[in-house]
């Protein structure tokens, strides 16, 4: 028999998959072998992504919502509930037939719809958050502002997967956030990854790698490729290698010809075997515009290779010149410092990737996902107690 039930909603709507679904739905299956009735509501991509289907196969009763919206839906959303997302009139069905007794809430942007906060709020349904990704440039104007942190004062929990993350959210907001804790996203290498020092390449050859989605407006590649096709570095020997795929790879790779760098910017496309990645290349270089956490940047550290990457990418854990380079922000100038510096000591390359190894270790848990897991549970035994029910009815009446 079931021991509770759980409703993980994904309100990311821009692709099949990425990072920000790890947490959640590595949870998911926990809580599903552990007993739980889990449902669960994530677009539907056609064809569904592996990942889609795998949680499925292990019993969890996914909800696939549609995307894009037809125009008949987006007319029909107009007509019955025109203040409310269609991903909150999908989730309220999925609400009525299953009736969960807790909602995660995980989203690749500063807030969930919120809308959505609220429908959990109104029906007096204990839900958590997950915000995976921030910047300045998002800021809701004052009357959202209000109503986002009644929501959020709501929650139980409000998680975020870096300190930067939740300290703009507060600004964006106007207020500290309460239940909010910093959680950490599971990564694809072993937590004890040893890859060996890769070889330089012919003449000395060092190979820089960037890993993610072929996304410029998100992950700066189009900076990286313009530091790189500066006169200094067209006379210095290295190979750049992207890892990743998305609908910019044309762009990008048209973006490189013009620049100059065909012959040295290597497009890998999207890989499994994140160690061997590690196993063969010097640095991690990171010109993200927009970041949570990268894991990419995790990863690399625990395989033991420095970081060069924007503020965005890795203040959170990278350690100026000790465990890797931070450029100030996304542009040519800064990322191109920050590059220089490394350049400078890239004899030393070997020696900064085994201080990042031993700092990440200090700073990221070996299972994430089994803290956030434990995290749920005792929310979920707090819930069950009908005293604490009737705190969260008021909690959720206020707001």
């Amino acid at each position: 028999m079931a021991r509770g039930r759980i409703l993980f909603v994904s309100s990311t709507n821009s692709t099949p998959w990425g990072g920000a679904e790890e947490l959640w739905s590595r949870a998911a299956l926990d809580l599903a072998a552990a007993g739980f009735a889990v449902s669960a509501s994530i677009v539907g991509w056609t064809p569904p992504h592996p990942k889609a289907l795998d949680l499925v196969k292990h019993g969890i009763d996914v909800w696939f919502r549609p995307t894009p919206y037809p125009l008949s839906k987006r007319a029909w959303r107009a007509l019955i509930a025109p203040g409310k997302d269609l991903t909150t009139l999908e989730v309220e069905r999925l609400i009525a037939a299953r009736s969960p007794e807790f909602v995660v809430i995980s989203d690749g942007a500063p807030f969930p719809p919120l809308d959505l906060l609220e429908t959990c709020a109104v029906k007096h349904l204990p839900f958590v958050i997950i915000v995976q990704c921030n910047q300045y440039f998002w800021w809701p104007a004052d009357e959202l502002a209000e109503r986002y942190r009644a929501a959020l004062g709501a929650a139980l929990g409000c998680y975020f997967v870096s300190n930067a993350n939740r300290r703009i959210a507060e600004k964006q907001i106007g207020c500290e956030i309460p239940n909010a804790q910093v959680v950490r996203n599971p990564f694809n290498v072993e937590y004890n990854a040893s890859p060996p020092w890769p070889p330089f390449g012919l003449n000395g050859e060092l190979r820089l790698a960037c890993v993610g989605r072929l996304d410029p407006p998100g992950k700066g590649q189009d900076v990286l490729f313009e530091v790189l096709a500066r006169p200094e570095w067209v006379t210095r020997n290295w190979r750049l290698h992207l890892y990743g795929d998305g609908e910019n790879r044309s762009g990008l790779q048209r973006w490189a010809q013009r620049l100059g760098l065909t012959d040295r910017v290597v497009f890998e496309g999207y890989v499994t075997d994140i160690e061997q990645v590690w196993a063969l290349n010097h640095v991690l270089v990171m010109p993200s515009r927009i970041e949570g956490l990268p894991l990419a940047v995790i990863e690399a550290m625990l395989c033991g290779r420095p970081v060069v990457a924007t503020n965005v990418a890795g203040a959170e854990v990278v350690e100026e010149g000790v465990t890797g380079f931070l450029a100030e922000a996304a542009e040519v100038g800064c990322m191109g410092a920050a590059l220089e510096r490394f350049w400078v000591r890239r004899g030393e390359a070997e020696a900064i990737g085994a201080a990042a190894a031993k700092s990440i270790r200090r700073l990221v848990p070996p299972d994430p996902v089994a803290i956030f897991t434990a995290k749920i549970k005792e929310l979920l035994s707090v819930v069950a107690q009908p005293k604490v029910e009737s705190r969260l009815r008021a909690r959720s009446d206020a707001a």
